[in-house]
């Protein structure tokens, strides 16, 4: 865990000490959360779904933005290694690790893309120049990783329990972020009774606009421009 949080935190700070750099990484993820939720607005349309596709775009695969988090739960990792089960501890690490590879990945594509502006074409070429295959790959495993904890967690009654009793001292000892966290995806991942469809559906959208990205596939290349608005900076 304190890799994955020691690289986030790097990660984080390179931005923060280039502006240019720090522009792009924003603009790449918004351009990403508009492709994500067109990609996904079905399922954010079914009430079952709605709050995990929300989870997931806000604490999961929303790219930039979690430095911060990762400099505060570095400071407290042998307290979270003493509160809570050793399972979970193993799920926030997976989740930091997919939070600092997302900003390395992120970092990655705002670099290749400079100022250009940011439509399917241009997004598509700096995702394959900018990291290999091995890399993108085990983001979306570790996104699965996160998602398939969550799902047996939640089934847990004694786990959930633990961790509503855990609210007070989690926030007293500076673990409120850790806490939101894995309170917003038990909620949403109760919500769905089980979240074997949902993270099939995840896997396969996602490896599919991989391999097209990879391959240079026209029609995944053009769908981008129907998922996200060209950019207009």
């Amino acid at each position: 865990m304190i890799g994955a949080l020691e690289r986030g935190v790097r990660a984080a700070s390179l931005r923060r000490g280039d502006p240019e750099l720090d522009a792009g990484c924003l603009r790449v993820a918004r351009w990403q959360s508009l492709r994500l939720a067109t990609t996904y607005a079905d399922l954010a349309a079914n009430p079952r779904y709605r709050a995990a596709v929300a989870f997931f775009q806000s604490d999961l695969y929303g790219g930039a933005g979690h430095g911060q988090r990762d400099a505060d739960l570095a400071r407290v990792v042998p307290l979270m290694v003493r509160l809570l089960p050793g399972a979970v501890v193993l799920t926030v690490a997976r989740a930091m690790e997919l939070a600092a590879l997302s900003e390395e990945l992120d970092a990655g594509l705002a670099r290749r893309l400079g100022t250009r502006p940011l439509n399917g074409r241009a997004y598509a070429a700096a995702y394959r120049d900018s990291a290999g295959s091995a890399e993108r790959e085990r983001q979306i495993e570790l996104l699965l990783e996160v998602g398939q904890a969550l799902d047996r967690y939640v089934r847990k009654p004694l786990l959930r329990a633990s961790l509503a009793a855990m609210r007070r001292p989690a926030h007293a000892a500076g673990l409120g972020d850790l806490q939101g966290f894995l309170e917003r995806g038990f909620e949403a991942f109760a919500r769905m009774n089980g979240a074997g469809e949902f993270l099939a559906i995840i896997e396969a959208r996602e490896r599919a606009l991989m391999r097209g990205l990879f391959d240079g596939d026209p029609k995944v290349v053009e769908s981008l421009d129907d998922d996200a608005a060209p950019d207009q900076d």
